[in-house]
């Protein structure tokens, strides 16, 4: 992108809608630290939401129409909140989508024009779809004043994905992008949908590995796994795997599927690992959250067999360099991203050698950059 996402939807604005717009929507992507394939099973995550995101420069309307221009997919996509039915871009179908959760709600919308940039890598696993989403249900509250609930506002862009899109996720990645708070990492409880910030470790930086790899099995693999873990919480006689402690794992007589046992050896390990964390970052006890990151990813890697090649690389790479703490696969897995947690001063030979090393071995160029934790969802005015 040869301008930032930022200044891109600014400037873009005069030129495809005329005049100036008078609100400025920033929704930032996610990077989760731990608690991967937990949030479908009411387990505990600990995401942050990251420096890229997705600007949306907007001017109401007054005629209850929306008129939006990706300038990432160079696409124009305009349509009535009286019809919000399918047909155009993918993308648009996320918009359209927020505008029918809001009118279920019997939330008053108002129409805008919107230029829409954005740094968040589509397809890495951080979140560009519910960072999209959210960008757009602020956009709407921008324009039309209604009163802002950070949990409801996720659950509503949840919704969108699985009524509209078709994707049944967890609640992790709308709930970070709308509740996050600044230079905090953001415990989510996903059963109860509590939330508690963690203060990140003042000296150190997170660093997202992003390897470049398309995550093509990704989708097919998560309903699998979703199904498994279904599974094993039936054999076990609870209603999901949250309610199972490992003790009780480890110790259970008769075992299912050796398949189905390792999908939910990870998931109750997985939970342990994140509190665990929590109380790492609370005693400012670096090396045990990169322990416990480390740790994360071998079991994301042997019993929930969603890394790959590409992620396992970049994660040793990593670990191999001083000042790393930890590192570990991040996102659905079988490609997207990895991420780390590095010794503030060391950034810039980690970042080197790390991406040296992947290449020379893929003989492709990854993607490294270190990332603070960002508020979540916000608007400004113009």
């Amino acid at each position: 992108m040869s301008l930032p996402a930022r200044n891109q939807a600014l400037e873009e604005f005069p030129h495809r809608f005329g005049g100036h717009p008078v609100a400025l929507v920033r929704s930032p992507g996610r990077v989760n630290l731990i608690g991967e394939h937990t949030d479908y099973n009411a387990g505990f995550v600990l995401p942050l939401a990251i420096e890229r995101a997705t600007w949306i420069a907007l001017r109401p309307r007054e005629d209850g129409r929306v008129r939006l221009y990706s300038g990432d997919f160079r696409e124009s996509e305009e349509f009535s909140l009286d019809d919000l039915s399918r047909g155009g871009p993918a993308w648009s179908e996320y918009a359209k989508g927020v505008a029918e959760q809001l009118q279920r709600e019997n939330i008053p919308l108002r129409g805008f024009d919107a230029c829409i940039a954005t740094d968040v890598p589509v397809g890495a696993g951080l979140s560009s779809s519910a960072s999209f989403s959210l960008g757009i249900a602020r956009a709407f509250h921008a324009a039309g004043g209604f009163a802002w609930d950070p949990v409801a506002m996720a659950k509503l862009c949840q919704r969108v994905e699985h009524q509209r899109i078709g994707v049944n996720c967890g609640i992790m990645d709308q709930l970070v992008i709308a509740a996050a708070q600044d230079g905090q990492a953001l415990l989510i409880d996903c059963r109860s949908d509590a939330t508690q910030p963690v203060p990140l470790p003042p000296d150190h930086l997170v660093i997202i590995l992003d390897t470049k790899k398309s995550r093509t099995l990704a989708g097919s693999a998560y309903n699998q796994r979703r199904a498994q873990c279904e599974a094993a919480a039936r054999f076990l006689g609870v209603s999901t795997l949250r309610e199972v402690s490992l003790e009780r794992l480890l110790t259970v007589g008769d075992q299912p599927d050796p398949l189905v046992w390792r999908r939910a050896r990870h998931v109750v390990s997985e939970n342990e690992r994140v509190t665990q964390a929590v109380r790492a970052l609370q005693t400012g006890d670096a090396p045990q959250l990169g322990r416990l990151m480390n740790a994360s990813h071998e079991s994301l890697r042997a019993d929930y067999e969603v890394s790959c090649a590409e992620l396992d690389e970049i994660c040793a790479l990593a670990r191999a360099q001083p000042g790393c703490r930890g590192a570990r696969m991040t996102g659905a897995g079988f490609g997207g991203c990895a991420v780390a947690l590095v010794a503030t001063g060391s950034e810039e030979v980690f970042i080197a050698k790390v991406a040296s090393g992947y290449q020379e071995r893929f003989g492709v160029a990854p993607a490294l950059y270190p990332t603070r934790a960002t508020v979540g969802v916000i608007h400004f005015k113009t």
